[in-house]
């Protein structure tokens, strides 16, 4: 990329450079953001194919496949490198259309793609099966030489992680539970959430101790609110009870008296038998 940026006057050069770093550094925790500093590089250097490049995944980061596709075409056509067929090919899943992903993965540029490239292709083409329903053939897909090796490459955990994935759904819960197991011994980083999935199939719930907390303290709130209700209620009533010939509507602001409804005459005419007799 240095290369390339220096085909630009210094001070562009500068600019251009700051922007993808931008990029870069923000993709993963706000893509939207490193999108936006992505149009500005590509707004500098539309001929640079790094910058192409950087686009794309700013693109394909906020999902905006058709746009990160356009792009990465642009920047294979600029550099004839096949790298990124694969996340080219995983764009036409993300506009919903598996059967290209699926065409791709048998051209002949798959077969110039490094180790890494070409299990980046499987994992594509599994998902590209499993987008049409095909379960079967996305674990058949996922089956291959890299799966089985003991050999922990940077790839490794998520092959694994897909395949367990591809069986769980399938109904192969035993072999998924086996395969989720395997994920995380290679997940050094946590970069998939196997652990989780592993602790699911196992049956165990994790409590959030603070969740708990917050819900006592909302019991707490409801109690004293509930408290609060009852002596208004008291008050209230005492209140109708040491003036029986005034009755408020408390609607009103004013609070003009009323004229006393037929039951609580009633009432009233109980009350005063009462202590006559």
């Amino acid at each position: 990329m240095r290369q390339e940026l220096l085909s630009l006057p210094k001070g562009l050069a500068e600019e251009v450079s700051k922007n993808l770093v931008m990029v870069a550094r923000l993709i993963d925790e706000d893509p939207e953001q490193a999108y936006a500093y992505s149009r500005i590089a590509l707004r500098l250097a539309s001929r640079v194919a790094a910058v192409r490049e950087a686009a794309g995944f700013a693109a394909y980061a906020t999902q905006k496949y058709s746009e990160a596709l356009a792009e990465f075409r642009a920047a294979k056509r600029m550099t004839g490198s096949v790298e990124l067929w694969p996340v080219m090919a995983d764009c036409e899943r993300g506009l919903g259309r598996p059967e290209r992903a699926l065409a791709m993965a048998g051209e002949p540029e798959v077969q110039k793609l490094d180790k890494a490239g070409q299990v980046e292709m499987r994992l594509v083409a599994a998902g590209a099966r499993r987008d049409q329903g095909q379960l079967d053939a996305a674990i058949v897909t996922l089956q291959s030489p890299e799966l089985a090796s003991n050999t922990v490459q940077p790839w490794t955990a998520r092959l694994r992680y897909a395949y367990a994935d591809a069986l769980l759904a399938a109904g192969r819960e035993d072999e998924a539970r086996e395969w989720f197991a395997k994920t995380l011994e290679a997940d050094k980083d946590g970069a998939t959430d196997a652990s989780d999935r592993l602790a699911e199939l196992d049956g165990v719930e994790f409590v959030d101790a603070a969740v708990d907390l917050a819900d006592d303290a909302d019991l707490d709130d409801s109690d004293d609110e509930d408290d609060e209700d009852e002596d208004a209620a008291e008050v209230a009533a005492a209140e109708r009870a040491s003036d029986v010939t005034e009755y408020y509507d408390e609607d009103d602001e004013e609070y003009e008296p009323l004229e006393q409804s037929a039951a609580d005459a009633d009432v009233d005419a109980d009350a005063e038998g009462s202590d006559r007799g």
